[in-house]
């Protein structure tokens, strides 16, 4: 090899990668084309929610569908609070959901409704729907568990079962 000849390819192999990064990054400063993307809509949010319920277990389930034992309840529980209820009652059940203000969601924190509400009632309430709520079909363990995590939003309210 010509001792020139290194030096050349070296220079035309350092220019070519210049170049090449200078044409990649020209192409980086333009907004990306929307052509051929649909705008979302409401019916995709309602087909997430729809997968979701498809994993929640039913009535006469016998609570399956989460793995079995305490541990999978707790974490069907997870799943449905995050899938059902949140969107209202907000993560940590205090109303503050998205759609929290526009149905007038319970604030599970509120100690004088923890007071005043009975287990029951509050399992009645997810079973059958109660105002703008709607009803849902899920396993009397679930909606156990979910009692229990309402109750544990009230802290110092009632303890469960009264």
């Amino acid at each position: 090899m010509r001792p020139n000849a290194l030096k050349t390819s070296s220079f035309y192999g350092l220019a070519g990668s210049v170049a090449l990064a200078a044409l990649l990054s020209a192409g980086c400063d333009r907004t990306p084309s929307s052509d051929g993307l649909r705008e979302w809509n409401v019916q995709d949010h309602e087909q997430d929610q729809e997968s979701l319920k498809a994993q929640l277990p039913r009535k006469g389930d016998g609570g399956g569908g989460g793995g079995g034992g305490a541990s999978g309840i707790a974490a069907l529980v997870d799943l449905t609070w995050r899938a059902q209820c949140a969107q209202c009652h907000g993560e940590s059940g205090r109303g503050d959901g998205p759609n929290g203000p526009m149905v007038k969601a319970t604030n599970f924190a509120d100690p004088e409704w923890q007071h005043r509400m009975q287990d029951a009632d509050i399992a009645n309430a997810i079973q059958n729907g109660k105002g703008k709520m709607p009803k849902f079909d899920l396993s009397s363990e679930l909606v156990t568990g979910l009692v229990v995590r309402i109750r544990r939003v009230g802290g110092a309210g009632r303890p469960p079962g009264k």
